[in-house]
């Protein structure tokens, strides 16, 4: 048995954005583990593919459809699950989605989408679950930023935003709950072969590529896969790692945040327009 299946073995986690992706490959790598999961997506018939994907006779599934954006539908998937299980040993705030469009051309409509899901979702998840974390011996809280939330790429002033405040905010935590039974961690993904690319929505000039254009060229610069991505994440978890990098660009952005902390800009911009 591995150390991840050790650790993992009888415990219970929540994960939002489960239908796809790095919340799906969570999904099943804690269902191999023995781990009981909650799940939740707000795509019905992807999160039942999950679903689908795993063996409740090792581990107990339980589903929910969820708008992670709505505050109110996070706080009802918390008291479900409380009424299933008097303490959470794991919440993976995981939901996200994509928006590209230059700041001037971009809508307050489209902007505040992606920051209700980004960053308050994880905020009012983490909210609305901290009373079952607290209730284990050893919690973890992990919330999914991004290398976005390391660097400004143009184009993409929402998601960096969000991911920048996930950060923040994580870290915040990390000092706040420093001498107790919560761990928290910050996943910094860089590119992960998932539907974030297709899905996203547009203005400008990023609505002249279609989805399956953003998706191909998206593709060719994520070479990490879900799967990869899981175990990197659960790796550091059982670690009890602060700061979770997830792929070489993303080690290579850290590195460049290093190098050149207020000048990289330079890089990002060029590699964007690329």
């Amino acid at each position: 048995m591995s150390r991840i299946d050790r650790y993992l073995t009888g415990k219970t986690a929540a994960i939002s954005g489960a239908g796809d992706g790095i919340g799906r490959a969570l999904a099943q790598r804690l269902n191999q583990a023995g781990c009981h999961v909650w799940l939740c997506d707000i795509n019905e018939s992807k999160l039942a593919e999950t679903a689908g994907l795993l063996d409740r006779a090792r581990a107990r599934v339980v589903t929910r459809v969820v708008d992670c954006g709505i505050r109110d539908e996070l706080f009802a998937w918390s008291q479900a699950v409380a009424e299933d299980t008097p303490e959470l040993d794991l919440l993976f705030n995981n939901a996200g989605v994509g928006y590209g469009a230059r700041f001037e051309d971009s809508t307050e409509d489209n902007f505040k989408w992606l920051i209700d899901i980004n960053f308050w979702g994880v905020v009012h998840a983490t909210r609305a679950f901290l009373p079952l974390l607290t209730q284990s011996k050893r919690a973890h809280l992990v919330n999914i930023s991004s290398i976005f939330g390391m660097v400004g790429i143009p184009t993409q002033s929402a998601y960096n935003a969000a991911k920048f405040a996930v950060r923040g905010f994580t870290e915040s935590l990390q000092a706040e709950y420093r001498h107790s039974n919560l761990i928290v961690s910050c996943v910094h993904p860089g590119g992960i072969q998932t539907n974030i690319a297709r899905a996203a929505r547009t203005d400008g000039d990023a609505e002249e590529m279609d989805a399956e254009a953003r998706d191909a060229r998206f593709r060719q610069l994520a070479r990490t896969t879900p799967e990869r991505a899981a175990l990197i994440i659960l790796e550091g978890v059982v670690r009890a790692k602060p700061r979770i990098m997830v792929g070489w660009d993303a080690w290579l952005i850290l590195q460049l945040t290093k190098i050149l902390p207020t000048s990289y800009h330079w890089i990002t911009a060029r590699a964007a327009d690329d």
